[in-house]
């Protein structure tokens, strides 16, 4: 993805520099979309500076979820320190707060050893509460949240999206009609307490951060990140996706919130009808939703560094 200057702050970059040498932070944050290439640039840097990683994916924290979640192996965990990995059941639903807690945790930890704390992952949101913190929004109220997935369901997911955009067109706006996970906590907020998620955003603003904070990715064209994206499907398929989302769905794990992210929503429901997954039909919706991360990622100030980097400029 080429450089491009933000139109708007959403994170700031506050950092030094020593002479001659590469920005100093409290953390660097290693961000970019789907199959860019963030984790093993994570990898790299760490091995480069000293520093311990930080997952910031969503999916990864789950134990089971393994090949779709693209979890680093097993080599690569001993090679540097992986942190908020396999940290939970896969029936769990971790949020942003409860990951920004553990993650500040880490980071104070990991600075104390002398080490650098490297954020690496494609949860935007998480990113931005680890180091902005959360607007002052209510807890998730599972009730209503099942109500939702009844509605979603029983009518489709394009119902509660045409819901949110009565009553937060802003919210609506920015999120995907096949985005449950988040029209839901939208409309959720709406519910609880009357006033719309983006109104709630608006309010905390999102301008006093909690760390310094560099931002990296790797750059890639928009042609080649879509090869990388077939590639990493078919690779994930050759390597037993089916197998594990099967074993998944038979130890009970099938209302699993993982099962609804783009990858395993389709390998799913494919394994309950008996049939194998379209790689085209997830490749299509992997592009799609990196479409979107990237849409995000030209507002943020990150430095894109080739795909081969390894060391900070």
């Amino acid at each position: 993805m080429p450089a491009r200057p933000p139109r708007r702050h959403v994170f700031e970059l506050r950092r030094a520099r020593t002479q001659g040498g590469p920005a100093l932070s409290e953390l660097l944050c290693v961000v970019g979309p789907t199959a860019s290439g963030k984790s093993a640039l994570a990898l790299r840097l760490a091995e480069s500076v000293s520093g311990e990683i930080i997952s910031a994916d969503s999916m990864q924290i789950y134990r089971g979820f393994d090949i779709g979640t693209g979890k680093p192996s097993r080599e690569e965990q001993l090679q540097v320190p992986h942190h908020l990995v396999d940290v939970a059941e896969p029936l769990e639903n971790w949020d942003a707060a409860q990951w920004a807690g553990e993650a500040a945790r880490l980071v104070e930890e990991i600075r104390a050893r002398g080490k650098l704390p490297i954020v690496c992952g494609g949860t935007f949101l998480w990113v931005r509460a680890l180091i902005y913190g959360l607007a002052d929004a209510p807890r998730a109220d599972e009730a209503l949240r099942a109500r939702h997935r009844e509605w979603a369901e029983r009518e489709g997911r394009a119902a509660l999206h045409r819901k949110l955009a009565e009553v937060d067109p802003p919210s609506a706006a920015r999120l995907a009609p096949n985005d449950f996970v988040r029209v839901s906590r939208a409309l959720e907020v709406f519910e609880l307490t009357g006033k719309p998620m983006s109104e709630v955003q608006a309010a905390h603003g999102f301008r006093e951060p909690r760390f310094s904070a560099r931002f990296v990715g790797v750059a890639r064209e928009r042609a080649e990140h879509d090869e990388l994206i077939a590639r990493r499907v078919h690779a994930m398929l050759e390597a037993g996706w089916s197998d594990e989302v099967r074993s998944l769905r038979d130890r009970g794990f099938g209302e699993a919130r993982v099962m609804q992210s783009v990858g395993y929503r389709q390998v799913f429901a494919a394994v309950c009808a008996g049939k194998a997954p379209d790689a085209e039909e997830i490749v299509r919706a992997t592009r799609v939703f990196a479409r979107r991360q990237r849409t995000w990622l030209r507002d943020q100030p990150v430095e894109w560094l080739p795909a081969d980097a390894t060391k900070l400029p």
